[in-house]
């Protein structure tokens, strides 16, 4: 299991789970569970979260999913910028915690920049750090300036959690370098593009096809997972509304890409050549 050490110390393996719009539905609940369940007991241990999926839905299945084994989950939820004041987010941690039904969560981020002062958002999560309701802290969505900010404020800032695939390398110019610099570990959400288009791309199916798994041929799917934790301080954390997905999704570790499989997805997907602004959905 290929894992990321933070900076204060904890090692988690690079790849995680997301739940973005879990819990949307009643049908695909016990699927949903049954993925998580699946993913913990294939020493996926990082399970992301935040309040404004489904407006607490999401952390309430998490929440189900984990109920008799909150010891051995890593589990990572997201502030809004609306509740980003020191009183609205400890007031939004408590929500959290209560969806959750946990006393605590190992890593609490800012989900993207607002108009709240950055010292005062980053009072309220050192204060929930002493009280014992959040074990680490960090961001997501911020791009370099904003990093150097949050550098000058505190260094204690543990993860930025960015959008990060072969569709969007533009962190590649300068974020990710400036991130593993400072000690940053980047986490990569949608690593598997949007509606799938990515994942028909022509490169992705040929480099699948050379490679196997312990499960069967490889997919793009598993390519694409692959190439984002190829990179030093970089873990990914996919939805899988499945056990099948989920077990594809743990498959990706066991692809080690060669050069000339990086030479055929960068002329496919070029990397950049210039500063972009930091892309987000």
């Amino acid at each position: 299991m290929k894992t990321v050490t933070l900076r204060n110390g904890t090692t988690v393996p690079a790849l995680g789970m997301g739940t973005w719009n879990v819990g949307d539905s009643a049908d695909r609940r016990s699927s949903e569970i049954e993925s998580l369940r699946k993913g913990l007991e294939a020493g996926l241990r990082v399970i992301d979260t935040a309040e404004m999926y489904g407006n607490g839905r999401s952390e309430k299945l998490v929440g189900e999913a984990i109920a008799d084994v909150r010891d051995d989950v890593y589990l990572v939820s997201k502030v809004l910028p609306s509740n980003a004041s020191y009183e609205g987010v400890r007031r939004a941690c408590r929500r959290s915690l209560e969806h959750l039904e946990t006393d605590w969560l190992d890593m609490y981020l800012l989900h993207w920049r607002g108009g709240t002062p950055l010292e005062e958002t980053i009072r309220a999560f050192e204060d929930l750090q002493e009280d014992g309701l959040i074990r680490g802290w960090g961001v997501s969505n911020f791009d370099v300036d904003d990093m150097e900010e949050i550098e000058d404020l505190s260094g204690s800032c543990q993860i930025n959690q960015i959008l990060y695939s072969l569709e969007y390398r533009g962190t590649e110019f300068d974020l990710l370098d400036h991130d593993l610099k400072a000690g940053v570990v980047t986490m990569a959400y949608s690593p598997l593009g949007q509606g799938g288009e990515l994942l028909q791309h022509p490169a992705l199916k040929e480099i699948a096809g050379r490679h196997e798994t312990s499960v069967g041929p490889a997919d793009p799917a598993q390519i694409a997972l692959a190439w984002v934790m190829r990179r030093e301080n970089v873990m990914a954390i996919p939805k899988a509304g499945s056990a099948k997905h989920l077990l594809s999704n743990v498959a990706s570790l066991e692809i080690v890409l060669t050069e000339d499989d990086l030479k055929v997805l960068d002329r496919a997907f070029p990397p950049p050549q210039r500063k972009v602004s930091l892309a987000m959905i």
